[in-house]
């Protein structure tokens, strides 16, 4: 076996990295297409979700096939080869069986036990098989996965080790509520009609939804989808047009999208323009030229407020940057070095020219040199660049945090990339969760006893596909083993019919079978220890002795591996 696994997902990546590297559908179609045309690769399987990308492949040589392997993930995602390499994870062998069904068990999974995952690796296989790029060993190893995942969730408790994708955002949603209690009697409004959207509107409809809306691209998936859900009785569904989304929006309570689109399908712009309330109520003002980016929020002077004096904090009213409120004194103090932190020298003198430009009494004077507070901003930035944080220049100060509005607007974007502008984020009265939220929520989540229990169902089934992958490896030696002594039978009793003319069919018979009888006899021991010497770790070496001490005709070998090949093929698209 020389599997090989080359891959990156959220355990191993930012989902910045995921996110641009994410592969649709045609990409992947090439990805396979060029990796069985590499030399070192003579099979190929895409595994992509929204949280992994995986290249799964049959190599030849181990270091050539990680490079071939690497390159083409990076040409394909569009992410440098340079910084996706310190992400990409290595498995071989045993260890790549071992990854793929601790995958297919939920293992692996952003939220540990989801069954999501049996679905695309089986969409992953159908798709390998459709391109002729699984042969034997990827048709068995992914077909193997789907039976042990099957395995650890009706053996054990797995499923009460977590929740599908879906559920976990929307209890992330609820802010620790009951999510039944949470969304009893809300709108709903999911975008996409694909696996993931078909889950989240049937997880919606059963957690007590009063609406659900379908918006997809095709509009017969979203009627079908919308009268299935119509059909259960539990919910009102109705399909709509994508270019309904935006009207969809001023009415929905809780918003749901996974589309398989390259680009964003919300932006913040849209969700602050197509819900007024929400926007009026979070009290954000637009900017031009901020591509749809919320600023700030803006602190309302109280009443009766004049213009401050230098030694009072300057308010964030429109401040270009979303920075803690700075001194305007000689020396330019940040109150908050994290606040800053990583900054560019352009974007600290943005900030500084905010500061400058704050209202101050008529007739003050300015203490504050430009040429020298910049020359200070400067040397702040260059020092923050070495130490890797902003030195402080006096204790900080407590700012008052503003009080965020009680959401009334719930977004949950399944996509990778994402559907919906992370500047959502900042807009108060909304609250986003996407696959960003979801991965540092499930990082502590709690593990179940049963999970050990899937782990040892991984171990030995990874034990024992390692095992009869051996035992077949030697399995056309021993066949053409067989094969070479029953030509030998078959020449020495046509030798033996020339030697006496005069055997009759009945004697003619009983040579035969006793000739064959003796040669099974001393070839049953020999090739029976060599099956089972050949399942244990390190025994492909024995399928190379068996033909050196026999002689046995190499292209012989290869026929009947063909052969067994061939016939695996067709039982492979008859069952798909």
């Amino acid at each position: 076996m020389s599997l090989l696994v080359v891959g990156l997902s959220h355990r191993s990546a930012p989902v910045s990295v995921l996110e641009r590297a994410a592969l649709h559908a045609d990409a992947q179609v090439k990805l396979l297409q060029d990796t069985v045309a590499a030399e070192p690769a003579t099979e190929a399987a895409v595994l992509a979700t929204c949280n992994r990308i995986e290249l799964y492949a049959d190599v030849d040589k181990f270091h050539a096939g990680v490079a071939e392997l690497s390159t083409l993930l990076a040409q394909h995602s569009g992410v440098g080869l340079d910084e996706l390499t310190p992400y990409l994870y290595v498995h071989y062998e045993d260890r790549a069986v071992h990854h793929l069904f601790s995958v297919a068990c939920g293992l692996d999974s952003m939220v540990v036990g989801e069954g999501q995952i049996l679905g695309q690796i089986k969409d992953s296989l159908a798709r390998a098989q459709e391109l002729h790029t699984a042969g034997r060993l990827l048709n068995d190893l992914f077909q193997q996965a789907l039976r042990v995942g099957k395995r650890a969730h009706s053996e054990t408790g797995i499923d009460r080790a977590g929740q599908s994708l879906v559920t976990f955002g929307l209890e992330q949603l609820a802010l620790g509520a009951e999510v039944s209690d949470w969304a009893r009697g809300k709108k709903a409004l999911v975008i996409g009609a694909g696996s993931m959207s078909s889950l989240a509107a049937a997880t919606l409809a059963r957690v007590g939804v009063s609406e659900i809306v379908i918006a997809n691209r095709t509009a017969e998936r979203a009627e079908r989808l919308a009268e299935i859900l119509n059909d259960a009785g539990n919910v009102v569904a109705r399909a709509v047009p994508m270019d309904s989304v935006s009207d969809e929006l001023t009415r929905a309570d809780v918003v749901v999208s996974c589309t398989g689109a390259t680009g964003l399908v919300l932006t913040a712009e849209a969700v602050a323009s197509a819900a007024p309330g929400v926007g009026a109520e979070r009290g954000w003002v637009a900017r031009p030229g901020a591509d749809g980016v919320p600023p700030a929020p803006t602190r309302a002077a109280p009443s009766g407020t004049t213009a401050r004096s230098l030694a009072e904090p300057v308010a964030e009213e429109n401040c270009p940057l979303d920075l803690a409120p700075v001194q305007a004194t000689a020396g330019f103090s940040v109150l908050g070095e994290a606040a800053v932190a990583g900054m560019a020298a352009s974007e600290l003198e943005q900030h500084a020219a905010w500061v400058d430009n704050a209202p101050r009494p008529q007739g003050a004077v300015t203490v504050v040199d430009p040429v020298q507070e910049a020359d200070v901003i400067a040397a702040l930035a260059a020092t923050a660049a070495v130490i890797g944080r902003v030195p402080e220049r006096r204790r900080p100060e407590p700012v008052a945090e503003i009080p965020r509005p009680t959401p009334s607007l719930f977004l949950l974007d399944l996509a990778m990339p994402r559907d919906i502008d992370a500047a959502v984020h900042r807009l108060g009265g909304v609250r986003l969760v996407d696959i960003e939220s979801l991965a540092e929520a499930s990082a502590d989540a709690p593990m179940a006893a049963d999970v050990d229990e899937v782990r040892r169902i991984v171990a030995d089934e990874v034990a024992a596909f390692g095992a009869a992958l051996r035992a077949a490896h030697i399995t056309p030696t021993v066949v053409a083993l067989r094969t070479m002594a029953a030509d030998v039978v078959a020449n020495e009793i046509a030798r033996l019919d020339g030697r006496l003319p005069g055997l009759d069919d009945k004697q003619r018979g009983e040579i035969t079978q006793t000739v064959r009888r003796v040669v099974d006899k001393l070839l049953h021991a020999p090739t029976v220890r060599v099956k089972q010497l050949a399942a244990e770790p390190g025994g492909a070496g024995y399928a190379d002795a068996l033909r050196t001490l026999f002689d046995l005709d190499p292209e012989t070998v290869a026929a009947v591996s063909r052969a067994e090949d061939s016939t695996t093929d067709e039982k492979d698209r008859g069952s798909s």
